[in-house]
């Protein structure tokens, strides 16, 4: 394709946000023939084809965190493992010691008649407290042996167990990363069916389509007020807008490219602040805030599935990875169709003053949804 046509392509988006919000991505049909659609449903099989990528992409990154600490969990009982086995060779051989002192200082005669026969009964007394003392020393040697075998079979057990875990979320892992690959190639042979008028037109629909539903949703009251971020949160965001610019690659958690969770998820770990890595989690298990309480630095979700997160800059705007082929950049909050809003810090206090980051020229170049990349789709290993 020619560099104005990939010009064109990478500012080509999805609206239709309505439709989405209330249809199921599995409902909508498959794309017909590129020359028989209006723009609203070229539109929709792009934003309905890309959003099943990134939930693919969701789905990826969810299963690459749990094999991540699941590998964890391998290293930590094998070094537990180890240390058993060693604690346990040491044991068998101070039961050895033990055995051979016992064979070598066997009598029939007992403690208690050396006692009557003794010529010393105070020195035969002192004897049988050491016999004693060597007697609970066996007891407890053989008490650590046995405790000790205990353990490493247990520990063996347990790290069998963690080590097929650990296949099984590769093998689920591999089987994600496919599926993200299958939605983002079937991106690039829905772009590859539209001539360069569409491509054109889409452009057109999306700037009028993103605009209009920004002035509904600043019109709406949804947003009340300016907040300031606490300490935290000005750090997220002074961190993401130092991002802009750098490339969306789905997977990425930086320092060179970034998917929408990767930015966000980054972003409070430079805070201090670790928070989930998928876009899902974020949604499931930060605070949910109302949109009117929004303040720099708390997420913004999207899609009802939750596929989607930017950072709220202030003032209605966000900053955001947003999909293959395109780059970090500062979006309208209204550029996707809004889930709801978290919060990593609901108990810090804002700041008393703040001056919002300055924005590099070219910030909120592109497109803000940008359905559509000429790019083929990365090949990790």
């Amino acid at each position: 394709m020619s560099g104005r046509l990939l010009r064109l392509v990478c500012t080509a988006t999805v609206a239709a946000h309505a439709v989405l919000a209330a249809v199921p991505a599995a409902a909508v049909p498959e794309p017909r023939d590129p020359g028989s659609r209006s723009m609203a449903e070229l539109l929709t099989d792009l934003q309905r084809l890309y959003r099943q990528a990134e939930q693919a992409t969701e789905v990826y990154n969810g299963t690459e965190e749990r094999l991540r600490d699941q590998r964890s969990v391998v290293r930590r009982l094998d070094a537990d493992l180890t240390r058993a086995r060693l604690d346990l060779h040491d044991s068998r051989g101070a039961a050895g010691r033990l055995a051979r002192q016992q064979y070598q200082s066997t009598s029939d005669i007992s403690p208690y008649v050396k006692l009557l026969l003794a010529r010393d009964p105070r020195r035969a007394l002192d004897q049988g407290h050491v016999i004693g003392q060597l007697a609970r020393e066996r007891a407890r040697t053989v008490d650590v042996l046995t405790g000790g075998e205990r353990r490493a079979d247990e520990l063996a057990r347990k790290a069998r167990s963690a080590l097929d875990r650990q296949l099984a979320l590769a093998h689920r892992q591999r089987t994600a990363r496919d599926e993200v690959r299958r939605r983002l190639d079937a991106v690039e042979k829905m772009l590859a069916s539209l001539s360069a008028e569409q491509l054109t037109a889409l452009a057109t629909f999306e700037r009028s389509g993103i605009a209009r539903a920004q002035r509904r949703f600043m019109a709406s009251g949804a947003l009340s007020g300016v907040r300031r971020p606490t300490p935290q949160g000005d750090r997220a965001v002074r961190y993401a807008v130092r991002q802009l610019g750098k490339p969306y690659e789905w997977g990425a958690e930086g320092p060179r490219s970034f998917d929408c969770s990767g930015l966000t998820s980054q972003a409070w770990e430079a805070a201090g602040t670790p928070i989930p890595r998928t876009s899902q989690e974020q949604w499931a298990r930060l605070k949910r805030i109302p949109l009117r309480s929004l303040r720099p630095g708390d997420l913004v979700v999207y899609f009802r599935e939750a596929t989607h997160v930017a950072l709220y800059l202030g003032d209605g705007m966000v900053v955001q990875a947003p999909r293959p082929g395109a780059r970090v950049k500062v979006s309208p909050i209204a550029a996707n169709p809004i889930l709801g809003a978290v919060r990593p810090d609901p108990t810090a206090r804002p700041l008393s003053r703040y001056i919002a980051p300055r924005l590099p020229a070219g910030a909120m170049t592109g497109s803000h949804e940008g359905y559509a990349s000429t790019t083929p789709p990365p090949r990790p290993s």
